[in-house]
């Protein structure tokens, strides 16, 4: 039978090697950088900001890690996506992104496109394919033509050059939460390690916002 005093050195030794991950500390510098505080545009709830491209494979690759993850996230915080735009060619999809967006069926289909260009190997870089492609999910063509070419088509593609810009975004995927820290899978070395970065931050922010409102 266990006296008292062993069971307290069980209780110690448990407490001295338990996981790590269980009090896991993040560094800045290392797995998320501070940047210039920006406004957010998700009011009251903590903005969690991706910079993507549907053609980055390393974007593919995260998008099943990243789905799982947003359906843990807190009704504080908000999800929303920026399509980067490095060059003119990444132009296309990231006017089909603001198409869908603009339809309600961004969320919906955002795998679909991911899988399309990754696992079937159509590369939809061009407004014919891209079109094509949306009808075969079932969008109505003249809807998604009309979003493609949009007044605020033009508006949405500015914004996401000014966002890129304000951050000094160089490569996806990567995140931004609260306008003001940023990481990514190649700060944390690997997607699952992202998720709980995220996390990390949109504690920080919550408590820091109790302190400082975020700029708006």
């Amino acid at each position: 039978m266990k006296t008292r005093r062993t069971t307290l050195a069980y209780l110690l030794l448990a407490f001295m090697f338990a996981p790590l991950a269980a009090w896991a500390e993040y560094t800045e510098g290392v797995e998320y950088i501070e940047v210039p505080r920006q406004p957010v545009e998700t009011g009251a709830k903590i903005e969690v900001r991706e910079f993507f491209w549907y053609g980055c494979p390393h974007c593919y690759h995260l998008e099943p890690v990243l789905a799982s993850w947003r359906k843990t996230l807190t009704p504080k915080a908000e999800f929303v996506r920026s399509p980067a735009i490095f060059r003119d060619t990444w132009g296309i999809h990231a006017r089909a992104y603001f198409a869908l967006q603009a339809l309600g069926m961004a969320e919906k289909l955002d795998s679909a496109v991911f899988k399309a260009i990754h696992e079937q190997n159509r590369f939809l870089d061009s407004e014919t394919g891209l079109t094509a492609f949306m009808v075969e999910q079932g969008v109505d063509e003249k809807r998604f033509s009309d979003a493609f070419h949009s007044f605020s088509m033009e508006k949405s593609l500015k914004r996401a050059v000014e966002l890129q810009k304000l951050y000094s975004i160089n490569s996806v995927p990567t995140f931004v939460v609260d306008g003001r820290y940023l990481t990514s899978p190649a700060l944390t070395h690997g997607n699952e390690e992202v998720v709980k970065v995220l996390d990390f931050l949109l504690a920080k922010a919550a408590k820091e916002r109790k302190k400082n409102p975020a700029p708006r």
